[in-house]
């Protein structure tokens, strides 16, 4: 059976970049399955929150096998107590190689019906997807991913300041960039894409011509 040529994008970024936006994009103009990794340690954060005495591995890998994208897009998810039980979670190695599997599976063998994968999180380019055709950095200034960030909440009728929602993304950006295993950083072979001063449709368009210099040759 010849082997499917698969569309596979890395992106890594520093929280409310604009990462997911683009990964969404990317998805739909070029018919990929995307997953949005950060979801998974959200939902995994999420379930210690309400059961911290019923939380053990065993029971997390039976959840993960099982585990649907559609489950990962609960807005119970997006509270910023939920985002930093994710950053702690992130940090356990046995956890990690748990979402990894899931990860690789639907990285490099996504549901035929797509014509390849893109993934969205923080080691993507330097752990789970070393080999991807594309790699991408997408990063912004702090304090315009704290109004994003900010802004969402707002629309989701979240009583929060600004300045709380800057405080939480500096403490996670210090996290995600000094933990042990997988932490964020950008690797030599990505390609830097800074959101500070672009919008959604012309960051698109940057990344849309880079990938068909390569992909429509």
């Amino acid at each position: 059976m010849k082997k499917r040529k698969l569309i596979t994008v890395a992106i890594d970024s520093p929280a409310a970049a604009g990462a997911g936006t683009q990964a969404k994009l990317i998805a739909k103009h070029y018919n990929l399955l995307h997953l949005d990794t950060g979801r998974i340690y959200r939902l995994i954060g999420n379930m210690k929150l309400k059961s911290s005495n019923n939380f053990n591995y065993k029971k997390l890998k039976k959840i993960i096998q099982k585990l649907k994208i559609q489950d990962l897009k609960k807005k119970s998810l997006l509270s910023d107590k939920v985002a930093t039980a994710a950053s702690k979670i992130a940090k356990d190695k046995k956890i990690r190689y748990l979402v990894h599997q899931f990860q690789q599976k639907l990285a490099f063998s996504p549901p035929l019906k797509y014509s390849g994968s893109v993934l969205d999180g923080r080691d993507i380019t330097s752990v789970q997807m070393k080999h991807a055709m594309f790699k991408f950095y997408i990063t912004a200034n702090v304090k315009v991913r704290a109004m994003r960030r900010y802004k969402e909440y707002k629309s989701l009728n979240k009583k929060i300041s600004f300045n709380q929602v800057l405080k939480s993304i500096k403490k996670r950006d210090k996290s995600d960039k000094n933990r042990k295993y997988g932490p964020l950083k950008k690797t030599k072979d990505s390609i830097l894409i800074n959101t500070t001063k672009l919008s959604r449709k012309r960051c698109f368009e940057k990344i849309k011509a880079i990938m068909d210099r390569k992909i429509l040759v």
